[in-house]
């Protein structure tokens, strides 16, 4: 049995010292009293839960939560860090990558939505690449979704194990 004491520990040790420094009024840390504060403090209790607690499948919120909630708090800070839903992605890939290191489950959906981020957030550079076949970028950029749907509908529908 997995030990479930690390996500109650660390959830209500975060939430006590955030509340606790939010009314305290410490000015320093003013900029952190947000709610992407709190996604990171629940994303790094699922993390405990996943690594210290051997729950491995915990590990996919955690870097979710956790990846949203710095995403959220630098995204208007540093003008190099990309304000895309490939962002989102990206950080979803890398939780099932991270899942995947310790379970050996995820790693064809990790691919997935890694390549799916490096399409979002490239789209615009590798249309120039292949400014020659632009027409029929614009073509295949406008049916993606379809595709999504389809292999999609193929994954639950479709493929036997």
């Amino acid at each position: 049995m997995k030990n479930q004491k690390f996500f109650p520990g660390i959830t209500l040790i975060g939430f006590g010292a955030y509340f606790f420094l939010q009314q305290s009024g410490i000015t320093i840390f003013q900029q952190f009293y947000t709610w992407p504060t709190l996604l990171i403090i629940v994303g790094l209790a699922f993390l405990g839960q996943g690594y210290l607690g051997k729950d491995y499948e915990a590990i996919l919120p955690g870097v979710i939560l956790l990846g949203f909630g710095v995403h959220f708090h630098v995204v208007n800070r540093f003008e190099i860090w990309p304000d895309h839903i490939g962002t989102f992605i990206l950080i979803i890939a890398l939780g099932f990558f991270l899942r995947h290191q310790k379970t050996g489950n995820g790693f064809l959906q990790g691919i997935l939505f890694l390549v799916l981020a490096i399409l979002l957030l490239f789209y615009d550079k590798m249309a120039n690449w292949f400014g020659v076949l632009e027409s029929n970028v614009n073509l295949v950029w406008k049916f993606w979704p379809a595709v999504l749907i389809l292999v999609g509908v193929y994954l639950l529908f479709i493929k036997k194990k």
